[in-house]
C-alpha cells in the first residue's frame, strides 16, 4: 500500500508538471494535452487499487489535472476558448469510443493473443464513455462558471483551489454511479476515497498554478 502511495504522489507530481510544460508551449499544447487525458481517464479508471486500506481507481490524478488544465486555459486565455476546449475533448471521448469498438469487431485470427485483453478493456467503454461524456459536460462547464463567477472575490489560486475541490465532488458522485455501479468491488469504497483522493491532489496542485503565473509571465517577456 505504501508504495501506492508514493506512485500516488509522483503521479500527481508528473501530470501537474506536464499540464505545466503544455502551458509553457501554448494553447494548443495545452489543448491537445487535455484530450489525452480525458482519453486516459476514460481508460485507466477500469484498474483498482488499495490506498489506505480502501478501493479506488487509478484515475484520480488524471481528473484533477484535467480541471487544473480547464482552469489554467480560463484564466489564460478567456472563458470563450476553455469552452471551445471542452467541446474538442468532448470529440476526442466520442472519436476515441468509435475507434475502439471499431478495433473489437475485428475477429482475431489463431496468431493472436492480444484481443481477449483488448476486450476487456475496451468492452466497457461504451458505458463508460457515455457516463463520463455526461459527467464531463455538466461538470466543465459548471466548473467554468464557478471560475468566472469567483474572478472578482478571490486571487487565482483560491477560485483554482475551490473550483477543483467543488468539481471533483461533484465529478466523482456523478461518474461513480453511472459508471462504474457494477463494475467495482465496493462503490462506496470508490466514491470516499475518490473524494478523499482527488481533494488531496488539488491541495498539492496549488504550487503549481502558483507556478502558472511565473510560467506565462516568462512568456509574455
Amino acid at each position: 500500500m505504501f508504495l501506492n502511495i508514493l506512485t500516488l504522489f509522483l503521479h500527481v507530481l508528473t501530470v501537474s508538471s506536464l499540464t505545466l510544460f503544455a502551458l509553457r508551449l501554448g494553447r494548443e499544447a495545452l489543448v491537445a494535452w487535455l484530450a489525452l487525458l480525458i482519453v486516459a481517464v476514460n481508460l485507466f479508471v477500469l484498474k483498482q487499487i488499495t490506498l489506505f486500506g480502501l478501493s479506488v481507481t487509478c484515475s484520480d490524478a488524471l481528473a484533477v489535472g484535467y480541471l487544473l488544465g480547464l482552469n489554467l486555459i480560463q484564466e489564460f486565455f478567456g472563458q470563450k476558448f476553455a469552452r471551445k476546449t471542452v467541446w474538442i475533448t468532448f470529440f476526442i471521448s466520442l472519436s476515441f469510443l468509435c475507434l475502439s469498438q471499431i478495433h473489437l469487431a475485428y475477429r482475431p485470427n489463431g496468431f493472436d493473443t492480444t484481443h481477449s485483453h483488448f476486450s476487456a478493456l475496451l468492452t466497457p467503454m461504451p458505458r463508460i464513455i457515455f457516463a463520463s461524456i455526461f459527467t464531463f459536460l455538466l461538470v466543465q462547464f459548471f466548473n467554468i462558471i464557478l471560475f468566472s463567477r469567483l474572478s472578482n472575490h478571490t486571487s487565482f489560486a483560491g477560485r483554482t483551489l475551490i473550483t477543483l475541490l467543488t468539481s471533483t465532488v461533484l465529478d466523482t458522485l456523478i461518474f461513480s454511479f453511472l459508471g462504474l455501479y457494477g463494475i467495482v468491488a465496493n462503490l462506496p469504497h470508490v466514491i470516499l476515497l475518490s473524494i478523499a483522493v482527488k481533494s488531496l491532489v488539488s491541495l498539492l496542485s496549488v504550487p503549481f498554478v502558483m507556478l502558472s503565473k511565473r510560467v506565462m509571465k516568462h512568456e509574455t517577456v
